[in-house]
């Protein structure tokens, strides 16, 4: 009787120490990657952080900027390909003018003559884009990184506080990114904010899709649709004019699934001042706030698609229509409308235009914008 006790107690030890050694492969396996990315000119160490699932899909992620880096994401045959543009180094982040990856805000998108009116009281912004001010710098500032895996996938939250005055913009701002890789082959991103001055915000992530893959040929056979029955135009500069045009009989009308190429050189006035698409799109979010499919992509060669979900009442479509031979990872060299990019956010310009929703931040509220680009294949 005590030899048997003996034996079953021994093989309960076993039994738990298999799975406390189990556990500990699990954590091991499941515990993001972080490796250096390098320093800035002043010195601040940058790191790079890989997020993977149990699909093999994996994201590459630095703190410089809050900048997606790659993104490896299977094909109809499973074969994993990087998605999107960007830099093999450090450097090409810190030099690079297009905002490959990167968050930007304050404000994301233009805002006119760099100028807006807040409780009767004028700020004047830093001109970056001629007269205007474009996206804002955090994509060239060093975030707080940490690890927030949780069940729901790997999570990697970035924090920045943009300062009072910074870039022109009123109001203390702490800033939360939250980006997360679910096993849905999902790549979240949470955004949150406060202040302690009235201010505005618009905050949006800039990634330059090609679902065949960085680097391989233009975007132009690819497939977009997006669920918006109006867009806002833009003046000679790419402001909005105000107006809401219903994209009924015109070239941007998306509502069924289009190649990108098949208008995007007709004789449009609009198409002209963009150079291509270069727009806001007005979505048809019934429930204002809600996470809800606003647009999606479809590359016929690799059978990828893409499906944006997100909270916040615009999205921009850009077809890489300046990029100008950017050298890129692996050598590949990125060439006008080698990628497109789908930016959920409030319209350009809002602070300016009192008919756009607004994206006036107070003290006491608390900003929060949810985006999901969902990978599968068909």
């Amino acid at each position: 009787m005590l030899r048997r006790r003996e034996t079953i107690i021994g093989m309960l030890f076993c039994f738990i120490a298999v799975m406390f050694v189990s556990g500990l492969q699990a954590e091991a396996k499941s515990k993001m990657q972080k490796q250096s990315f390098g320093k800035t000119e002043d010195g601040q160490q940058v790191d790079l952080y890989i997020l993977t699932n149990k699909n093999g899909m994996e994201a590459a992620i630095t703190n410089y900027g809050g900048t997606v880096v790659s993104l490896m994401v299977p094909d109809r045959n499973g074969k994993r390909d990087d998605v999107v543009l960007g830099y093999d180094t450090l450097d090409g982040y810190a030099t690079g003018k297009a905002y490959i990856g990167a968050t930007v805000g304050r404000y994301a998108n233009r805002i006119a003559h760099a100028t807006f009116t807040l409780d009767g009281i004028t700020y004047k912004l830093a001109k970056n884009d001629g007269d205007n001010h474009l996206h804002g710098g955090f994509n060239k500032r060093v975030w707080t990184a940490r690890d927030v895996s949780s069940n729901a996938g790997q999570a990697l939250e970035l924090t920045y506080l943009s300062k009072d005055g910074e870039e022109g913009f009123p109001g203390n701002l702490p800033v939360k990114v939250v980006y997360t890789l679910t096993d849905k082959n999902e790549l979240k991103i949470d955004y949150s904010a406060t202040t302690d001055k009235d201010t505005v915000l618009n905050l949006t992530n800039h990634a330059y899709f090609n679902l065949a893959g960085q680097g391989n040929g233009d975007i132009l056979q690819q497939q977009i649709m997006i669920k918006a029955d109006r867009f806002t135009p833009i003046d000679a500069v790419s402001i909005p004019t105000g107006e809401l045009r219903s994209v009924k009989g015109t070239p941007f009308d998306f509502t069924t699934a289009m190649a990108i190429g098949a208008r995007i050189d007709q004789d449009d006035q609009q198409l002209k001042m963009g150079n291509g698409y270069d727009h806001n799109w007005v979505l048809n979010n019934e429930k204002a706030g809600s996470l809800f499919l606003a647009a999606q992509a479809y590359d016929p060669h690799s059978g990828r698609v893409l499906e944006v979900l997100t909270t916040q009442p615009g999205i921009q479509l850009y077809t890489g229509n300046f990029l100008d031979g950017i050298h890129g990872k692996d050598g590949k060299v990125y060439n006008r409308r080698y990628a497109f990019c789908l930016e959920t956010q409030h319209f350009p310009d809002s602070p300016n235009h009192p008919n756009f929703p607004t994206a006036e931040l107070k003290p006491g509220q608390h900003f929060e914008s949810t985006t999901v680009y969902k990978f599968s294949t068909k």
